[in-house]
């Protein structure tokens, strides 16, 4: 296991943070509860850093008080609702970008409701104010699925588009559906990624896949203290 995921980093994961009326997939914070989860961190001492920075931290030996912030699909709320307050918190996050769905909406979630994602111009947006882009696969598909042909195109394909559209490396990875096994374990590293993000603890857990804290509109105090605890306990288990 590398010295910089020793023990495993609390890696916190979104979605979408705007306000809602429906959200049958529990993706949705409202920016109010967001903006106190942030408010959270930082009275414990916590910052809120992008998977690239807190990796180099931590493999520098300053990793101490780093959480790693992530938000899957890319949505186009992250520039409108979530980049201000992380500015104003001097916090960084990770936005990991369905590369095939710039400009679109959440296809994958039909029949829930229909969300835009990022464009090309929110992603110079987001890198421009020092964030970063991730790859979240080509066209959000459940990877152990896919022909070794299509996965190809899912971990590679979708690094060239977004390396290009970014102006700078992808060095990151998210698993659609936090699915995953050795094969795609396999794809990602042989792309040129430096680490992927998983969801739960998986048999493959490591720098290829990364697991994270699911964070949601309900999680208020108590339950961050909780999810805190639980992380303390597994981090060592899952490294």
């Amino acid at each position: 296991m590398d010295a910089d995921l020793t023990p495993m980093p609390l890696v916190l994961m979104y979605h979408s943070v705007e306000p809602y009326t429906e959200d049958p997939y529990l993706v949705t914070v409202s920016p109010r509860r967001f903006e106190r989860q942030l408010r959270w961190l930082r009275r414990r001492g916590r910052r809120g850093v992008s998977m690239r920075e807190l990796l180099a931290a931590r493999r520098a030996g300053r990793g101490s008080g780093l959480v790693g912030l992530t938000f899957d699909d890319g949505y186009a709320d992250f520039v409108r609702e979530v980049l201000p307050l992380l500015i104003s918190y001097d916090f960084t996050a990770t936005v990991y970008v369905v590369a095939g769905s710039l400009g679109g909406h959440n296809s994958w979630d039909v029949p829930g409701p229909r969300k835009n994602l990022m464009t090309a111009l929110d992603v110079a947006t987001v890198v421009a104010a020092g964030m970063e882009i991730g790859s979240h696969s080509l066209t959000h598909i459940r990877l152990p699925a896919t022909a070794d042909d299509d996965l190809l195109l899912q971990t590679r394909l979708s690094k060239e588009l977004l390396t290009d559209l970014a102006g700078q490396e992808v060095s990151g990875f998210c698993y659609p559906y936090g699915a995953v096994g050795e094969r795609e374990v396999a794809s990602v590293r042989a792309a040129g990624y430096d680490y992927a993000c998983a969801v739960q603890t998986t048999p493959v857990a490591g720098r290829y896949a990364i697991p994270r804290t699911f964070i949601g509109d309900r999680d208020a105090a108590p339950r961050l203290y909780a999810k805190l605890a639980r992380h303390r306990l597994t981090a060592g288990r899952a490294a």
